[in-house]
């Protein structure tokens, strides 16, 4: 049975905690063991080692969803950061300075897993800041 705008929107949130908490072992109750990640096949393992990258790399890394549509099976939403990275992020050395940007992101759902991710991080706000 297909899911609902709201049952959709329920998930997305707590995949969005989820990231949020570094429950890292709970990602698979989220994402799809052959998920893609903006055309890659990263698989569950390359996505979360994506994701632990990136909290390496900005420690105060929090996901904040600035706005969500739900059109199951898919989720767009804009999440919006506030961080500090402290080396290089995004190829850019921002090297402890704060920057705020956003990511506009497009999830495919398929049987309560995230399938797909296309995302794309608005590197020119974070140039901007430095």
């Amino acid at each position: 049975m297909p899911m609902t705008d709201a049952e959709l929107a329920d998930l997305y949130r707590d995949y969005i905690a989820c990231l949020n908490r570094r429950d890292w072992p709970a990602l698979a109750q989220f994402v799809s063991h052959d998920v893609m990640h903006n055309g890659r096949p990263l698989g569950l393992s390359g996505y979360r080692a994506m994701l632990e990258k990136d909290v390496e790399a900005v420690p105060d890394l929090n996901f904040n969803v600035e706005m969500m549509t739900c059109d199951p099976p898919n989720v767009a939403a804009r999440l919006a950061f506030d961080c500090t990275p402290t080396g290089e992020f995004q190829g850019l050395a921002v090297n402890g300075k704060q920057v705020k940007f956003t990511e506009t992101v497009f999830y495919e759902i398929s049987d309560r897993r995230i399938t797909t991710v296309w995302s794309a991080i608005d590197k020119a706000a974070i140039e901007a800041q430095l």
